[in-house]
């Protein structure tokens, strides 16, 4: 049979393993991004939405978000905002474009140390297409995956050639392509330590027989026998190749070391806050869980059944378990130190598992899964090595050794493709990746919350609240999902539900600014406007920088004047330098809340002729020149103001009383109709139409709005009283 060329068989490997590889993956490109976290780093990221400017740079490098610094991650997130804006088919294929790269160096990486081209070309295979490292591809918030992984095969390359011919800026690839991986995800910490483990296997630094690299391939047998640590004969090529000191290559990488120790701060501290709401978890409870993870992620190696994108922290774990993962670990590595010489890739494969994982096996805790399918992604090709190496010398003495390996590894690979074809499928969207994780896990509160949320968006209110209100039966001091249902309800029209769930997560995050701002906002629509301001100004005191919460202070105390029974408290503005529109426009604020509108009045008009669009001012003018019956005014601001910003529901209802005070009547019905357009529920605006139309003759509809001002607030007196009037004008 003619046998390849070397060039011609790796092109052959190469082709073969893209083709798998796109065969897999290629229909992300038709995926959305879903709910989780990638609306963080992409869909509803703003500084990454922008592109590649200038201010999103620093932003990368001087920012922690999403409990990360990773700046390389943002920047190629950003750079593919800047290549498809904001369609998901771009950012899926970018993960898809480092998954293959990643695979090929692998490929080459392994045949260059080792001088085995078919055994490294399956290594690669099962990395490109094993179910497991779906999630790091088809995740488009997994970026930070695919990314550092690519410079990590760079500087193991790098250390390939520093190794073949040491020199200084040899060297310095190695620190470069490191730094590079450290700033695209900081799991890469344990690089150092799989650099050790190369010099031991299969670079031979550690053994007597120096290394296994540049070697006649022809010679495959003397080759195994090497690599097998039999040869005892073996010489040293190029300077330092050879026989060297565990201590002296621990020297060696120092630079590298101090990097990882570097990153690992940085990490500590990004992380801290996903850390902390976790600390609780005793320590006995996370080591637990760490050493049932490593069995449980070797099970999902060799079956990989129930694969979810979110596993859930069990609520015990059995001491069976916890005995029996001990004892098969101290097992398998017990073996792999009998293999040392014999078969030094068994241990250097375990070992590069096992070291691999320990920054993400759940020591330090961050966040609420148990383990993740994403962790796999750099740990699993430790194993995959030791399988690819084991395989052909268990069958080394088999007459049919070759046909079987071929045989086994094609089903393998068979095997594996139709599984991830099919779990692959399950990240299509949100729901449908939400709803196979709620299928083959339990008590999941995180995905729970998800659904809701996804559910939410589309609208679907009541079976949102369902997934909420899961997710609280499971852990009833969840923020987010006790979040969204307060949301939901508020949605729906419940709002004293509402205000009583926003109620119940004040209690034990009081400085929450979102949720006091919510709150306010369904408290103004029960036309509990004093409670309102209150929160408001409780947002603006925890996060002066709300500008919602701001905007939403300024309409509730433009609802309130004082022909109000109450008046607000004073709110507590942040300082503003006085000679300004903003200060002027504050002093003006805080004496209209005092009850002394005359001296308001010149602050405000102050305020105007430093900046003619300040739609507060208007709004304020406007109301106290209606108290004072000076109508054209009033309404000149509140035009002024509706010119500025049309969309304000008050200011609409607050114009049309003027015209109707002037007798426009038609004019002020078109604008207490563009108030409720606005705002459905706004049951000021139900009143005053119902003023207008009843002058205008048209009683029934009047009839009717008042009627749904009093659905909306049952405690409106002023409605009770027209309403009563028109009733008893129609004899009813």
């Amino acid at each position: 049979m003619h046998k390849l060329k070397p060039i011609h068989r790796d092109l052959f490997i190469s082709f073969f393993l893209v083709l798998v590889t796109a065969a897999v993956f290629w229909q992300v490109s038709s995926f959305d991004f879903v709910r989780y976290d990638d609306d963080k780093y992409v869909a509803e990221n703003r500084h990454v939405q922008a592109g590649l400017t200038r201010g999103g740079i620093a932003w990368a490098f001087l920012s922690v978000y999403a409990n990360n610094w990773h700046p390389l991650t943002w920047l190629s997130h950003m750079l593919d905002c800047q290549l498809f804006a904001a369609n998901p088919a771009g950012h899926h294929l970018t993960n898809l474009f480092f998954h293959i790269i990643n695979t090929l160096l692998l490929f080459f990486v392994l045949k260059r140390m080792t001088h085995f081209p078919w055994r490294s070309a399956f290594v690669a295979a099962l990395f490109a297409i094993h179910p497991l490292h779906i999630e790091s591809v088809a995740w488009v918030a997994e970026r930070k995956d695919v990314l550092s992984t690519l410079f990590f095969m760079l500087t193991i390359w790098a250390y390939i050639r520093y190794v073949e011919r040491p020199g200084i800026y040899r060297y310095l690839a190695i620190l470069l392509f490191f730094v590079l991986g450290l700033m695209s995800k900081p799991m890469l910490v344990t690089l150092p330590f799989v650099l050790l483990l190369l010099d031991f296997w299969p670079l031979g630094r550690l053994h007597l027989e120096g290394p296994v690299f540049n070697r006649d391939p022809n010679d495959m047998k003397a080759l195994d026998s090497r690599l097998r640590g039999n040869d005892k004969k073996g010489a040293a090529v190029g300077n330092g190749n050879g026989k060297g000191s565990g201590m002296g290559l621990i020297i060696e990488k120092i630079p590298l070391f101090i990097l990882s120790g570097a990153s690992i701060c940085v990490t500590l501290f990004a992380q801290w806050s996903g850390i902390a709401p976790v600390v609780s978890l005793p320590l006995a409870t996370r080591i637990s869980n760490a050493l049932v993870s490593y069995i449980s992620y070797m099970g999902k190696m060799i079956w990989p059944h129930d694969l979810a994108v979110f596993y859930p922290y069990p609520e015990s774990i059995p001491l069976w378990q916890v005995g029996g993962s001990i004892m098969l670990l101290i097992l398998i590595t017990a073996v792999a130190v009998r293999l040392r010489r014999s078969c030094p890739y068994v241990i250097a494969g375990w070992l590069w598992y096992l070291g691999a994982l320990v920054p993400v096996i759940g020591l330090v805790q961050v966040g609420y899964q148990s383990m993740a399918d994403r962790y796999t992604y750099l740990p699993m090709i430790g194993l995959f090595v030791a399988i690819a190496w084991a395989a052909p010398d268990l069958l080394a003495r088999w007459r049919f050794q070759r046909i079987a390996l071929t045989t086994l590894a094609a089903c393998v690979i068979a095997a594996l493709m139709t599984v991830s074809l099919f779990q692959i499928r399950y990240w299509q969207n949100s729901m449908t990746l939400f709803a196979r994780a709620l299928s083959v896990t339990k008590n999941n509160f995180v995905i729970e919350t998800n659904m809701g949320a996804s559910l939410a968006e589309q609208g679907k209110f009541g079976e949102a609240i369902a997934h909420y209100q899961e997710a609280l039966r499971i852990k009833p001091d969840d923020f987010e999902a006790r979040y969204n249902l307060a949301n939901a309800l508020a949605k729906q029209g419940k709002l004293e539900e509402a205000v009583s769930n926003y109620a119940g997560i004040l209690q034990t995050r009081p400085a929450a600014a979102v949720v006091h701002n919510n709150m306010g906002i369904a408290l103004s629509q029960l036309g509990r406007t004093g409670e309102a301001v209150d929160h408001f100004r409780e947002a603006l005191r925890i996060k002066p920088d709300f500008q919602d919460a701001g905007a939403n202070l300024e309409k509730a105390l433009m609802g309130q004047t004082k022909t109000k029974k109450t008046v607000p408290e004073k709110v507590a503005i942040q300082p503003a330098d006085p000679n300004s529109a903003e200060g002027q426009l504050r002093m003006g604020l805080s004496l209209f809340q005092d009850g002394r509108a005359d001296e308001a009045i010149p602050k405000f008009e102050e305020a105007l002729r430093l900046n003619p669009k300040l739609v507060a001012a208007h709004i304020s003018l406007g109301l106290i020149m209606a108290q004072k019956r000076n109508l054209d005014k009033a309404i000149d601001h509140f035009r002024k103001a509706l010119k500025i910003k049309p969309d304000i529901a008050e200011v609409h209802n607050s114009l049309g009383v003027a015209l109707t005070y002037k007798g426009a009547l038609d004019e002020a019905v078109k604008h207490f109709e563009t108030a409720l357009k606005i705002n459905p529920r706004f049951a000021k605006a139900h009143n005053s139409i119902a003023v207008a139309l009843a002058q205008k003759g048209r009683t029934d509809e009047a009839i009717s709005h008042l009627r749904k001002a009093l659905q909306i607030q049952p405690d409106y007196e002023e409605a009770k009283k027209n309403l009563t009037i028109l009733l008893n004008m129609q004899g009813k």
